[in-house]
């Protein structure tokens, strides 16, 4: 067992707590709000501690890169994917995932067409495995962190709690955006008041999940 002081208990379960529920584990700002902090330099300053600690490993060069290494604070599920990482021949367990461009009205996301090339990374960076990266249009989703040009790791889906954050065809348009569902209506709520939330009235037939965002890289050059 880690010895951690009550706030970095806390800060650990959040972490947890963020990335069952959305996907994601939390900014430093999402953090800093969550439990008073003043600043998120505060947050980033026990973030480091627990790294320091072994509890969390900090990615630089990824848009939300905490990842969660203390086996006692990972979820059963998460377990086996956490001894992985610790085997030898890291390299043999790099995912390779097919970077989506952009995509043409009507045709399958995944057609050979829309790639653009194929990365080799990290499968300890997601909270779930993804099927591809998808290239990120646009700001709709820039107070969630997702900035125009990143690239969103995908888990193939066609189902979503709320909350989560979704990749959704929407007639001639893939979309990513919040999901929320309130009895038969979907909505695909912005993280930027710039932009207005997508009403998706019930049996739309243009309408359809096309994956679950299960992490965020941010593209260098």
């Amino acid at each position: 067992m880690l010895k951690l002081t009550a706030r970095q208990e806390q800060i650990l379960n959040l972490i947890r707590e963020a990335i069952a529920n959305t996907g994601f584990p939390p900014t430093r700002a999402e953090i800093a709000a969550e439990l008073g902090f003043r600043s998120p330099n505060a947050a980033e300053e026990h973030l480091q501690a627990l790294a320091r600690k072994g509890a969390i490993e900090i990615s630089p060069g990824t848009s939300r890169g905490i990842r969660l290494l203390d086996m006692n604070a990972i979820q059963p599920a998460s377990r086996k994917a956490a001894r992985q990482m610790v085997l030898p021949h890291h390299a043999l367990l790099q995912l390779n995932l097919p970077l989506v461009g952009r995509v043409a009205a009507g045709s399958p996301i995944l057609a050979q067409e829309h790639v653009e090339k194929n990365y080799h990374v990290d499968p300890g960076l997601f909270s779930s495995r993804p099927d591809y990266l998808l290239r990120v249009r646009g700001m709709s989703m820039r107070d969630a962190g997702i900035l125009d040009g990143d690239l969103l790791a995908v888990k193939k889906t066609d189902s979503a709690r709320n909350g989560q954050i979704v990749v959704a065809r929407l007639g001639d348009e893939v979309t990513v955006k919040r999901y929320k569902k309130s009895g038969s209506i979907i909505e695909l709520l912005p993280e930027n008041p710039d932009f207005e939330p997508i009403r998706v009235e019930p049996k739309h037939e243009d309408f359809a999940l096309e994956g679950l965002a299960v992490g965020l890289m941010r593209a260098w050059g």
